[in-house]
């Protein structure tokens, strides 16, 4: 729990946190909201919907916070949370899809959640940007359980062990997750190459 905070650490905002001290719990988020953004955000492929279940994820967290013992680190922690809640989006989204036999709707033009710089020539910038958007679009065609742990170990960056921990799943089975995840992308972009 290394980080620090305007000269606390992580493990001193916690307690203060614990005390009901808002303040304290403004710090940990302004730290971890674009981490936990990002991973909601590729999880359910919405950005608006992904803010929402973000702020719902740290509302569970400042409500949860004083059973946080510390026997995992607090970022493994809280991606439990944002991962569980958009695990519940998913689901609910699907029961009302069902029940209202609705198809989604590809917003025209897409609203890609990767961005990508700009820095060489226009048309270059173009490509990279229609890559990183296909990219985007693939990911979401994974299946909720390849999704989650791609995102977590090639997106976040995360190891196996902090997976496992944060998905209750088994090392090897997120490594078998994170293989197929990385097949499926393979053929889709693959596809793509094939069809420009």
């Amino acid at each position: 729990m290394g980080e620090t905070f305007e000269g606390q650490d992580e493990s001193q905002l916690i307690a203060r946190c614990q005390q009901h001290d808002h303040q304290a719990f403004g710090q940990l988020i302004d730290c971890y909201a674009s981490t936990v953004l990002n991973v909601i955000a590729r999880m359910i492929g919405n950005q608006t919907d992904a803010q929402d279940v973000t702020q719902e994820t740290f509302v569970s967290a400042f409500r949860a916070i004083a059973d946080f013992r510390a026997d995992s680190r607090f970022s493994t922690w809280l991606h439990r949370i944002a991962v569980n809640k958009a695990k519940d989006y998913l689901r609910a989204q699907a029961r009302r899809q069902e029940r209202e036999g609705f198809q989604p709707i590809e917003e025209e033009g897409g609203n890609p959640i990767l961005e990508v710089a700009d820095e060489r020539t226009p048309e270059h910038g173009a490509s990279d940007k229609q890559m990183a958007y296909h990219l985007e679009q693939a990911i979401q065609k994974l299946s909720p359980l390849y999704r989650e742990a791609f995102v977590l170990k090639h997106v976040e960056g995360m190891g196996y062990e902090e997976m496992a921990q944060i998905l209750g799943v088994g090392k090897d089975v997120l490594k078998m997750r994170v293989y197929k995840a990385r097949i499926k992308l393979s053929k889709e972009l693959d596809w793509l190459k094939e069809d420009v």
